[in-house]
Parts: C-alpha cells; structure tokens; sequence
C-alpha cells in the first residue's frame, strides 16, 4: 500500500464505517475525486472534529488532484478538534501573495501564494502561480516553495507535480524542531 492509500484510509476512518468505506472504495476504484467530495461533505455533515494537520493534509491531497479551489470553502468549514497543531491550512486572498523572492531563477515571474504554515517553526509552504493575462492567478501552480518564517528566504524548491513531497519536507521540518 502507498503511503497516499495510507493516508487516504487514515482520514477516510475520521467518518462512520459505512462513510468511510464508501471513501475507501473511492480509492480503490481510481475515483479520488470524488473521494475527496464524500470525505469533506461526511467531515462536514458527521460534524467530526479534526485536527489543523489532518485539514492541512485534505488540502493537500484536494490540491494533488485538481479539487482544492472546489473544496477549500468547505475544508476550512470543518470543525476544529480545539488544540492548535504543528501545522495550520492558511486561508489565503489576492491581498496576501507576494512576488517570487530570492535568487531562485524557476520562480521569476511567479507570484507566491502563502498555503500552510509551520506553527514550530514558522516555515510557510506556498504554491508559486503565473498571472494570467486576466490577471487571475493560474489554475495550477508551477512550483510549491518552503520559505523562512519572514517569507524573505526560499528554503525548498519543488515541481508542480510535489504538493505532497512539499507538505511531507515542512512536516519533517516541524518534527525536528524542539
């Protein structure tokens, strides 16, 4: 079993048996997206109370499969289990993006879009969109960066297709601060 099944199954047994099979079978049958809609709405309606780093990584598996712009309104809807965690999902808007810092050529143009925070710490996980010619920022991100706390630093560089490496390195970076 990969660790993605690992996880998934994990979460998926946040809601009753009969929910959460449902979200297994999910899995099994290569219906992730769908998956993700039936474990946030049982989250949601069950009234389950999770924890910042178990939302964090919904967001995360909504992000790998192309549903976290559908699905963020309700993950951050899901109720607090009422101790903060290590790691906390950042409701992000137009107003707290900051242009690509540092020296790091692959982010030039790209606009930083701050995503989950490092309570230990302070590291920032953000996913680096290009601005269309709209102005909107792009769909998908091009590449997710681990910053320093001021957001001044790029720590870590990973490809578009790593939201789950990225979140895995800030969790690393969070049990190994005292």
């Amino acid at each position: 079993m990969t660790d993605d099944a690992v996880i998934w199954n994990r979460l998926a047994a946040l809601l009753p048996e009969t929910e959460a099979q449902e979200v297994k079978d999910c899995w099994s049958i290569g219906e992730q997206e769908a998956g993700l809609g039936l474990l946030v709405s049982g989250i949601l309606g069950n009234q389950v109370p999770i924890s910042e780093t178990d939302r964090a990584q919904i967001s995360v598996l909504a992000e790998t499969w192309g549903e976290r712009e559908a699905l963020t309104p309700q993950i951050l809807q899901c109720r607090d289990e009422g101790r903060p965690g290590p790691l906390k999902l950042i409701e992000s808007d137009e107003n707290t993006v900051h242009e690509a810092i540092g020296e790091a050529e692959d982010l030039a143009g790209l606009v930083l879009v701050p995503w989950i925070a490092c309570r230990k710490c302070g590291q920032v996980l953000m996913r680096a969109h290009s601005r269309e010619s709209w102005g909107n920022l792009s769909y998908l991100a091009r590449h997710y960066v681990i910053t320093t706390p001021n957001r001044a630093t790029v720590l870590l560089l990973f490809p578009g297709d790593s939201a789950d490496a990225a979140f895995a390195s800030l969790q690393r970076a969070c049990s190994d601060t005292p």
